[in-house]
């Protein structure tokens, strides 16, 4: 263990349900020789935070301090720490810790996600017992496997929303479909349309059409104009949901990334009439978000943001809770 040079970690924390949070500090686990300390810059607001104050999914542990999209600086690093130095620019995801052995089931076939040991980067403990906390803060100490050197050609501020993204099996010549375009859809088009993939954008908003069209879509579906509904039903090989909403009448694999509250109810009748398949999505591992920030420089596939200040913070999730944000909020801390 080695002394961290943040004793006292200040933040902003949800003390009960709701979409409030409020000035909390804590004091963070002990530094391992495997851990890093980052001293945080920016922090993206994601749909994720807003279910979790408010409850939404059931068993959030209070006070919270959410945020799983975050850059910053490493700071203090543990001496076992090699491939990371202090001043690095890094990112943290959803993921903040795992064996990483190769005797793991999941971590041995870069599932690290579903390890056993795994630890989300807020509402979650570590075995000793120790809570996680996020990004809506001064700074978080986490597994170095998981502080992700940002590349160079990657503004900082732009950063935070591609650690909540990931890949997918994607190939050159798939129909793909997203449906909502906001800030994981928004995202979704320029990796499909990035990894050769003909892209079809679904959304109740025709205001969108031109946008989604710029961003890499070859069509857009008005899902409230019936037929341009019916002009793509059954042609697509993937169907990526990214809102609330869904439909398995487009393509032959609908995969979830959007998880709202409550139960997902569908008749077998879907499946087997259709001979559709259905499948989720959680979080991106160590191997694939390393891919994806080298894909996102590569591509130069970049959010569309808004910037609030952090001591903003409950302005800033009321703006995303209300739909207004285009597409992504990022939380500044003062430099």
């Amino acid at each position: 263990m080695v002394e961290g040079k943040i004793n006292e970690i200040h933040g902003w924390a949800a003390m009960k349900p709701g979409l409030k949070v409020e000035p909390w500090s804590y004091t963070p686990r002990p530094l391992s020789d495997t851990d890093v300390e980052i001293k945080i810059e920016y922090s993206g607001i994601c749909g994720s935070d807003l279910h979790t104050i408010k409850e939404e999914w059931g068993g959030t542990m209070y006070p919270a301090i959410v945020g799983h999209e975050i850059v910053g600086r490493v700071i203090t690093k543990g001496s076992k720490v090699t491939h990371l130095e202090e001043g690095d620019l890094v990112g943290v995801g959803a993921q903040v810790h795992a064996c990483l052995e190769n005797s793991c089931n999941a971590c041995s076939r870069d599932l690290d996600p579903h390890c056993p040991k795994s630890v989300f980067t807020y509402n979650a403990k570590y075995t000793d017992g120790e809570q996680a906390h996020g990004g809506y803060a001064e700074a978080v100490r986490v597994n170095s496997s998981y502080a992700f050197k940002i590349p160079a050609s990657i503004d900082p501020v732009y950063a935070p929303p591609l650690m909540c993204a990931g890949a997918t099996g994607v190939k050159k010549g798939d129909r793909v479909g997203i449906i909502g375009i906001g800030g994981l859809g928004h995202l979704a088009i320029q990796y499909a349309h990035a990894l050769g993939a003909e892209v079809v954008a679904f959304s109740h908003s025709p205001n969108k059409r031109d946008e989604c069209l710029t961003l890499g879509a070859s069509i857009f579906v008005n899902t409230a104009n019936e037929e341009e509904v019916n002009a793509v039903r059954g042609t697509l090989n993937y169907l990526f949901v990214t809102s609330n909403s869904h439909t398995s009448q487009y393509g032959n694999l609908v995969v979830l990334l959007a998880l709202p509250e409550g139960e997902l109810n569908m008749s077998p009748r879907v499946f087997i009439k259709s001979e559709v398949a259905i499948t989720g999505s959680l979080i991106a591992g160590v191997k694939v978000l390393k891919e994806t920030l080298e894909f996102s420089a590569k591509h130069k596939i970049f959010p569309t943001i808004e910037r609030f200040p952090m001591d903003h913070v409950n302005e800033a999730i009321e703006h995303v809770s209300s739909g207004k944000a285009r597409y992504r909020v990022v939380l500044e801390n003062k430099q």
